[in-house]
């Protein structure tokens, strides 16, 4: 029997964006766009919002080479590729953090609750992905609304033993239509993240 070794891990690195991002990273001509770039394509239905957010490391410093991965239903809780999903809305985002401050922007419209697999529903939330150097496997957890009354029914906030860190899901409105969604990858506000 030969045994294989597994391989080192490898962190994204630098050139993540030149993969993924390439106009990002002043590599045009490859796409008309990055993918991701623009989650609406039109006349979607539903409340136009802007989530936004930073990444910081454990002391509390911006990453300025991280890149954020959103994903989510449309604003009837269906999901892209689903009978009568809204075809002006990926439900997809992809953003390079900005080099200067590190802020990420989706600009998206408000999902609707989900169904979840063992009945009942899931409040509306987006699915966040976080890759940068020094991340060894992309990190994924999720932004809820404050303000979503289904919060206090959701089935996977509900499973969360240590109560205190369920804000750390939380996205915190800051204007009408804008909601703030930062990331800590380390320290006392650490944000939750789940192993799928």
């Amino acid at each position: 029997m030969n045994d294989f070794p597994e391989t080192a891990s490898q962190t994204a690195g630098p050139y993540v964006h030149i993969g993924c991002t390439p106009n990002f990273a002043g590599i045009n001509g490859v796409y008309p766009d990055d993918l991701g770039a623009k989650m609406i394509t039109g006349a979607a239905n539903g409340t136009r919002i802007t989530l936004l957010g930073q990444v910081f490391d454990g002391t509390g410093t911006p990453l300025r080479d991280a890149m954020v991965e959103a994903w989510q239903a449309d604003a009837n809780g269906l999901y892209a590729g689903q009978p009568e999903a809204d075809l002006h809305f990926t439900g997809f985002g992809r953003c390079a953090c900005d080099p200067v401050d590190g802020t990420f922007r989706f600009e998206t419209v408000r999902p609707a609750a989900v169904p979840w697999p063992q009945g009942g529903m899931q409040a509306p939330h987006i699915t966040i992905w976080i890759v940068a150097r020094g991340i060894n496997l992309g990190l994924h957890t999720r932004a809820y609304f404050e303000d979503a009354p289904e919060n206090d029914s959701d089935p996977v906030l509900g499973r969360i033993e240590h109560r205190n860190r369920v804000r750390t899901l939380l996205a915190q409105r800051e204007e009408e239509s804008t909601y703030r969604f930062n990331i800590h990858l380390q320290g006392a506000g650490e944000t939750m993240f789940f192993d799928v």
